[in-house]
């Protein structure tokens, strides 16, 4: 770093995304991201509807925001556009926590999560799964603090019934949830409902996976007014202009032609069940996943030569050093097709 980089941030240790290697055409299984193109009749809209760029986009960002309220069925008060979900996260690591109100999250969770506890000088406590990757919602209820959680959670895939995050929401009113969503369209139920009866629940999404929108940063939060305004006083003292005219459209040329990403959805979940077996085949152990990828490990081979290896062979998946989770790697879902080149590249290596 430099002399002049500020001493606040000195020990901020910064979220590593996922590789983006450019060195040979890989099968990438590594991010998360959709293997389809976004839907045909957005990119059109997208087209049509994009205001001129030499014009600031709406920092209100109407248009989208009444039709995203119209399809969760609450007020456009209710809901916020923010440039991809990981925004949403960070105003909300900045409205609801500090000294008094910490941040509790897993310990095996989304990796962003401690970042912007550091940037925003928020202490936190991560709060250990359970055995077999579950969070245990009434370790949350004995302590007091702003509740993250990913639901499914990453990079496990393991998913609460909305039920039981309701009562985590209803034993505390004093205290805000936020339920970060990204990847609840692949199986998972989620918690939107819940911001029409409770005050202190803030839902997360984004189009980066479900509506094969990745490359357009676009995501959103659903709460109750109050939480959204706060949230807004925030967005308005740092980038009133997030979200650019051309997310801003195919956001909006997504939702009219939603039928499109759910069926790619479905065709998602039936692939990771395909997936799950032949991964078994292989003598793998995975996690049951309600996301748009799987947590596998080998019990005879570690999960850092699993990694290595494939990526020498054209196959990227994601790895993880940390102790506990240093044997698995995360397999996104991709076609079939893509999910075969990764099980003959596997049976090349190791037989």
């Amino acid at each position: 770093m430099s002399r002049f980089f500020s001493s606040r941030y000195e020990q901020l240790t910064p979220y590593t995304p996922g590789e983006q290697p450019q060195d040979m055409a890989y099968t990438k299984l590594n991010t998360n991201e959709s293997p389809f193109p976004p839907s045909e009749k957005a990119l059109a809209y997208a087209a049509e509807h994009t205001k001129p760029l030499n014009l600031y986009s709406d920092p209100a960002c109407r248009i989208l925001t009444a039709k995203l309220a119209e399809v969760y069925g609450v007020t456009e008060n209710m809901v916020l556009v923010t440039n991809g979900s990981d925004e949403a996260l960070n105003f909300a690591f900045m409205s609801f926590c500090d000294e008094e109100h910490p941040a509790l999250f897993p310990d095996i969770t989304y990796g962003f999560y401690p970042v912007y506890a550091d940037l925003n000088h928020v202490p936190y406590e991560e709060i250990p799964l359970t055995e077999d990757f579950s969070i245990d919602l009434e370790e949350y209820k004995k302590r007091k603090g702003t509740v993250f959680l990913a639901n499914p959670n990453a990079p496990t895939g393991r998913a609460l019934p909305a039920e039981a995050i309701e009562a985590l929401v209803a034993a505390d009113p004093d205290r805000v949830v936020v339920v970060d969503e990204a990847y609840v369209d692949f199986g998972a139920e989620s918690c939107v409902p819940l911001v029409k009866k409770y005050d202190n629940v803030l839902v997360i999404q984004t189009y980066s996976k479900s509506r094969s929108l990745a490359g357009a940063r676009l995501g959103y939060a659903v709460g109750c007014p109050e939480l959204i305004a706060d949230m807004n006083t925030i967005k308005f003292s740092t980038n009133p202009y997030n979200i650019n005219s051309y997310s801003m459209a195919i956001g909006m040329g997504s939702l009219l032609d939603d039928a499109y990403n759910k069926a790619n959805c479905r065709v998602i979940a039936d692939n990771r069940t395909y997936t799950v077996g032949k991964l078994k085949e292989l003598g793998f152990e995975v996690v049951d996943s309600k996301a748009n990828f799987v947590f596998a490990k080998h019990p005879a081979i570690s999960g850092q030569e699993i990694y290595e290896k494939l990526k020498a062979n054209g196959v990227l998946v994601r790895h993880f050093t940390k102790e506990r989770i240093k044997e698995y790697n995360r397999i996104t879902i991709g076609t079939k097709e893509q999910m075969d080149v990764l099980f003959e590249t596997f049976r090349k290596i190791w037989g």
